[in-house]
């Protein structure tokens, strides 16, 4: 055998050991473990990232609600304390026509009382409707309950003090007396309810 010869089977039992035992192969295969674990890796901070961005829309959107909100009852506090004044014109306006006053005075409380109910108008304040209304108690406060032959069961008798509503909330509860209907002869032949 020559020199050549000898040389090349070392050589290609070199390449056969290499291929067998190869350090490459070992590494390939760890290589790809390495690289489906970042996958992996990538794949869990894709959801986490996901996860927070759908958090934060929502805070977003519950923020946005909660200045809406603030914006369309910010008032609130000051149009309840108002309510008291607009009672107290009206009570003026109902002494004055019952004992003759100076009409003067009414027709200048009654136009003041008309321009505070148009702001209070303009911001939203209603006042709720009480006569002949069934009773509701989230929007009337029932003072007194009593018989009428006039109005029927669980209808409002007569208003004592205006509710008012700013948009859809109540401010004030309208104070009321509400009917049991007609009134019941008991066996002595008086009426009762």
């Amino acid at each position: 055998m020559s020199n050549d010869q000898e040389q090349e089977k070392i050589n290609a039992n070199t390449i056969e050991s290499l291929e067998e035992d190869s350090p490459v192969t070992a590494a390939g295969s760890s290589f790809q473990e390495e690289l489906a674990g970042k996958a992996e890796e990538c794949k869990a901070l894709n959801d986490k990232y996901l996860r927070l961005a759908a958090e934060f829309e929502n805070y977003k959107r519950l923020t946005q609600r909660d200045q809406r909100e603030q914006i369309r009852f910010g008032n609130e506090q000051l149009l309840k304390e108002l309510l008291p004044v607009v009672d107290n014109m009206e009570r003026a306006i109902k002494a004055s026509r019952t004992n003759s006053g100076d009409s003067g005075l009414v027709q200048g409380v009654e136009l003041t009382l008309k321009q505070l109910s148009g702001v209070l108008a303009k911001f939203g304040v209603q006042a709720i409707e009480t006569a002949g209304q069934e009773f509701d108690p989230s929007a009337h406060q029932a003072v007194s309950y009593g018989p009428s032959n006039d109005v029927p069961a669980n209808k409002v008798l007569d208003e004592f003090q205006k509710g008012y509503r700013l948009h859809d909330r109540i401010l004030r509860a309208a104070m009321v007396s509400v009917s049991s209907g007609p009134a019941q002869p008991n066996e002595h032949g008086s009426t009762t309810n």
